[in-house]
């Protein structure tokens, strides 16, 4: 069920109504019939599958709690992790390897003995299955305790708002949640529904117009050449944003309204002034879950500079694994990486020039210039992750200033107008970011008179009603 649809737009006041009309006891349960039915609306069988994942670590917590023995405890960790791990791999990745032995047995004139399979992959497979491997972890590191009804950790796994497109909750946080008894609060009431309001408006207004621009240009590059591939690439930064941190936002507003707090997924991230900065800020709730159970396994920064510069090239390497099974997302990993292993190693030099040139008594220019390149490096960095194969975005990247012509922009599938709308909604965007740095939205808006606010709200629901797309287009992390 998206978010967008028609289907939500009932199925979410129902959940409500009667969520807040049922005894604190059964609320539990109706929450997780409700989660079920919510991931059943997409394809009712693979509800198996979650339901498999859900048991094997239910049962591997307990087992890692009640053992005196560390071997029986990291057996039932291996346990947990092999099972998730397997399944995530059958479904993500068992086709592209399958693809890539056959291509290497063909580039060897051998005969390859595994046969082509069709494997469709199940919406928020990547997000639940690391969300439920992390409580077990977690259970193991002794950072959180161990979960003895079925019901509340089934709830914790497939909680509806963040079961298919995050953020990836750590189970400190949601699963003490769970046992509070929400009372209905108006003011909570109209803090979460301003959440939905702003997510859609990033998602239907925003995202899914310059969608049609992207969708024009990447979907057949070399029909295109420098300012249409150029202000593709640009759109696709802003899409990508808008559309996923438009997720978090109703994710996190539906869980508001019902008096639970998701984590942050999302904040300002092209205002990051670096590479590492920028991750601080984009997808949180996936960055802080490969720095805790990847890099800083691996050694974190407690090793030598050179090993140090490896964790940190694997751990990205592994992230770009995650979004996809393709080389574009391994190669967007591995720039990432690159950017942050040369961003460490050449700190003492760009220190030393920036001394020598004077630029630390002008600091907002020194800030603006470090945005305008961090901003720049994750866009070339999109590139990879939009385009459909290494070839596309080679040519995308070696053909972006070939033509500057801005007639060809009107070759995007948006009207001359359809541009202005698309770019004063970014612009908009843009200016609540710039106001957010010195308060919070929701503090600015509480600030207000209610005269004031309220015709806010009711402009912001017109244009989603007017402006947005009217298709239900998916998500773009439904993909992952």
């Amino acid at each position: 069920m998206l978010f967008n649809s028609y289907e939500f737009v009932v199925f979410f006041p129902l959940v409500m109504l009667f969520f807040f009309n049922l005894p604190y006891g059964a609320r539990p349960l109706f929450l997780l019939l409700a989660s079920y039915i919510f991931y059943m609306w997409w394809r009712p069988e693979y509800i198996i599958l979650l339901l498999f994942q859900t048991f094997i670590d239910y049962i591997a917590g307990i087992y890692i709690a009640d053992s005196k023995s560390p071997s029986r405890r990291k057996l039932f960790l291996a346990l947990s992790m092999t099972s998730n791990l397997s399944v995530l791999f059958f479904y993500k990745y068992f086709m592209f390897f399958n693809s890539t032995g056959k291509a290497l047995f063909e580039l060897l004139h051998l005969q390859y003995p595994v046969p082509y399979m069709e494997i469709l992959l199940p919406v928020g497979i990547s997000f639940y299955t690391f969300q439920s491997m992390s409580y077990t972890i977690d259970v193991y590191r002794g950072e959180t305790k161990v979960e003895r009804s079925f019901l509340i950790f089934s709830l914790f796994v497939t909680f509806f708002p963040q079961l298919v497109a995050g953020p990836i909750e750590r189970s400190s946080n949601l699963l003490s949640q769970i046992y509070e008894r929400q009372a209905f609060d108006t003011r909570r009431l109209v803090h979460g529904l301003r959440h939905i309001l702003w997510g859609l408006f990033k998602k239907m207004v925003i995202a899914d117009r310059l969608a049609v621009i992207v969708h024009s240009a990447y979907s057949d590059p070399h029909q295109h050449k420098g300012l249409p591939l150029l202000v593709a690439t640009y759109c696709f930064a802003f899409q990508i944003y808008c559309d996923f941190s438009g997720y978090s936002d109703i994710a996190t507003g539906t869980a508001q309204v019902m008096g639970y707090r998701l984590m942050c997924n999302f904040w300002k991230p092209y205002h990051a002034q670096s590479i590492g900065d920028f991750w601080r800020r984009w997808h949180i709730s996936l960055s802080t879950w490969f720095r805790d159970y990847v890099y800083i396994p691996l050694g974190g920064n407690r090793v030598s500079r050179f090993r140090q510069h490896v964790n940190l090239f694997v751990t990205f390497l592994a992230s770009g694994f995650w979004h996809g099974a393709n080389w574009t997302f391994i190669v967007w990993g591995a720039l990432h990486g690159l950017y942050m292993v040369c961003s460490l190693a050449t700190q003492k030099w760009r220190d030393k020039l920036r001394a020598r040139t004077g630029l630390e008594r002008w600091p907002r220019f020194l800030a603006l210039f470090r945005v305008f390149v961090t901003f720049h490096l994750v866009c070339l960095g999109w590139i990879f992750f939009r385009a459909q194969s290494l070839k596309d975005a080679w040519y995308i990247t070696t053909h972006l200033f070939s033509s500057l012509d801005p007639s060809r922009l009107l070759n995007l599938g948006l009207t001359g107008c359809e541009l202005g709308i698309a770019a004063g909604c970014i612009v908009i965007l843009e200016t609540v970011h710039l106001l957010e740095q010195k308060h919070p939205l929701k503090e600015l808006l509480d600030s207000v008179p209610m005269w004031v606010r309220w015709p806010m709200y009711v402009g912001m629901s017109l244009a989603v009603l007017n402006l947005g797309t009217v298709t239900e287009i998916p998500f773009i992390y439904f993909q992952f």
